[in-house]
């Protein structure tokens, strides 16, 4: 059954500032922190934290946060991932797209009871979770976590302001990726460009939804073609895009 969901004009401009942003901040090894700053304002939390996570081998590859925190007992987490029904449901149900919560899994009283609460996260100081994950190769996971102490649970809006946001969020780690791992860089209004040109716009219709002039759009696709070593736009397009989803694949 499908819980509606009531979602403001506040919440949409909300997420349309996530999605349009540029932001000028080095993503590190993950995304820009200005991201997740944005992100807090819209899921209000205690915590939020966006990492790798390899479960085969019980390892965590890279890790951000605000505010920026160590990584906790992780014996203590490693020892009870897979016992915790949410912790471990993306490797036990390859479900990748599903927004959850701890709530989906256990009441209150079942979830204060598991060794993931009492070893791991009770000493944080925090009752509730809510999870958001990106592929990223066999075994392991890229997560968005957002963490809030005792009091309300998170919302089926706020549920929904994720589900919504998580195209532009793979989308994102995936182009971070892509610039990490040796696609030639591309700056930010490159990028713009070559979504537009890929979802089958002329120099014109860009130039107009962009606000710049058809001979600024030439210019930034010259430099598009020689950062790619490529003569076209079919080809920049499948140089960029399918380069940053086999780097986020891996």
């Amino acid at each position: 059954m499908t819980v509606p969901v009531r979602v403001s004009e506040h919440d949409l401009l909300g997420l349309l500032s996530i999605v349009s942003d540029h932001r000028a901040d080095d993503p590190g090894d993950g995304l820009p922190l200005s991201l997740f700053e944005h992100l807090m304002q819209q899921v209000p939390c205690d915590e939020i934290s966006f990492f790798g996570l390899d479960s085969q081998h019980q390892a965590v590859w890279f890790g951000q946060g605000i505010p920026a925190t160590g990584d906790g007992d992780m014996d203590a987490f490693w020892t009870h991932f897979w016992d915790s029904l949410p912790c471990s449901y993306p490797e036990r149900s390859g479900d990748l797209r599903s927004v959850t919560r701890v709530s989906d899994f256990y009441s209150a009283r079942q979830w204060h009871s598991t060794g993931m609460y009492c070893d791991y996260l009770r000493p944080a100081g925090y009752d509730h979770e809510i999870m958001l994950c990106l592929p990223a190769g066999p075994g392991r996971t890229v997560r968005l976590m957002f963490f809030r102490g005792p009091g309300g649970d998170f919302t089926e809006r706020d549920r929904a302001l994720l589900a919504l946001l998580r195209p532009h969020l793979q989308e994102a780690y995936a182009e971070a990726e892509a610039r990490r791992r040796s696609i030639p860089a591309l700056t930010a209004r490159h990028w713009e460009i070559l979504r537009l040109v890929a979802e089958g716009l002329t120099n014109g219709q860009i130039s107009r939804r962009l606000g710049v002039s058809e001979g600024t759009v030439r210019k930034h696709l010259e430099n598009i073609y020689a950062r790619l070593q490529v003569s076209s736009r079919a080809a920049a397009v499948t140089r960029a895009f399918q380069g940053a989803a086999a780097a986020a694949a891996t």
